[in-house]
């Protein structure tokens, strides 16, 4: 694990960066590519969720009681749509309780902003809720934003930021929104053509991963 900022962590595992290397070559088929990418939001996940908070507990074993530990966090999962489904599904096996809010955003191809098209959150949600925003992509920073400004309208102060790539303009609008907000992802690629899009990146990985 490597570091390009206190709150940006990159990810540099051998087995996750030969999976990156698979979902940036264009001729990886469809489903290869969701094979990989979720084998890599199961690395990615698990990686970001090193920092939850536990609480002693006390079991059983054949032979004894032991001392063990449990997880105390109020996690949510927040898988922006429709890429975001990759990471969440990973997410949902290792924290099968975990509370999931689904966001659904898309960019404007002209004015590369985020538009909201659906968000079921709750009314209030605990001050001590963990948010996980899972994005493959983070490009020009807005979806992020936006979905993480939905929890930070409820009081949310602990967010996470999971993406397979990262482009320095998305991580640069995204801290100076939300300085507090970690990162974790795969790689930090060189910029952001005029499209708005990594580069070099993957391409869009909603399309790859849905064969559209």
């Amino acid at each position: 694990m490597t570091s390009t900022a206190t709150s940006v962590q990159v990810c540099d595992h051998p087995l996750i960066q030969q999976l990156l290397t698979r979902l940036r070559d264009y001729q990886t088929p469809s489903g290869e590519f969701r094979r990989r990418a979720a084998q890599m939001a199961r690395f990615l996940v698990y990686e970001a969720m090193k920092e939850l908070g536990t609480r002693p507990a006390g079991v059983e074993t054949p032979l004894g009681p032991a001392k063990g530990t449990v997880l105390s966090d109020y996690v949510i999962l927040a898988p922006v749509l429709r890429a975001g489904l990759i990471l969440s599904e990973a997410a949902q096996e290792l924290l099968p309780n975990a509370r999931t809010y689904h966001i659904g955003l898309r960019r404007d191809e002209e004015t590369l902003q985020a538009i909201s098209y659906y968000a079921k959150l709750p009314d209030a949600l605990p001050p001590e809720s963990r948010v996980y925003v899972l994005d493959p992509m983070l490009a020009t920073g807005g979806s992020a934003v936006a979905a993480i400004s939905l929890f930070a309208e409820l009081g949310v102060n602990t967010v996470h930021l999971v993406s397979f790539v990262a482009a320095p303009e998305g991580i640069q609008r995204v801290h100076e929104k939300f300085p507090q907000v970690k990162i974790t992802t795969g790689a930090v690629d060189d910029h952001l053509n005029e499209h708005g899009y990594i580069v070099p990146g993957l391409g869009d990985a909603g399309d790859r991963l849905f064969g559209t």
